[in-house]
């Protein structure tokens, strides 16, 4: 099992946001976040958004921090990189 999450870097509502994703599969990245207490709602094509609170405790439970261009790399290796915007590529 491998969750990475990289930087809170996204300034969002007055908090920072990173990104949680799971290079192994959707699965494995929705049971780890609805362990941390994350809502399916929440999923966001190929990553949970999670603000820096949440992303301790991800850590806390067993997620490996990572820059953003590897958690980007490490998800299209994976073939779980969805296009569109996103924060780890550089869109807004």
């Amino acid at each position: 099992m491998t969750i990475l999450v990289d930087e809170a870097r996204w300034p969002w509502r007055g908090r920072l946001w990173a990104h949680l994703v799971s290079d192994e599969s959707y699965e494995e990245l929705h049971a780890f976040a609805a362990s941390i207490g994350k809502r399916r709602a929440g999923f966001q094509g190929d990553h949970y958004d999670v603000d820096t609170a949440e992303r301790e405790i991800a850590l806390q439970s067993g997620a490996v921090a990572v820059n953003s261009r590897e958690l980007v790399s490490r998800l299209r290796a994976a073939g779980l990189r969805k296009r569109g915007r996103s924060h780890a590529d550089g869109g807004a």
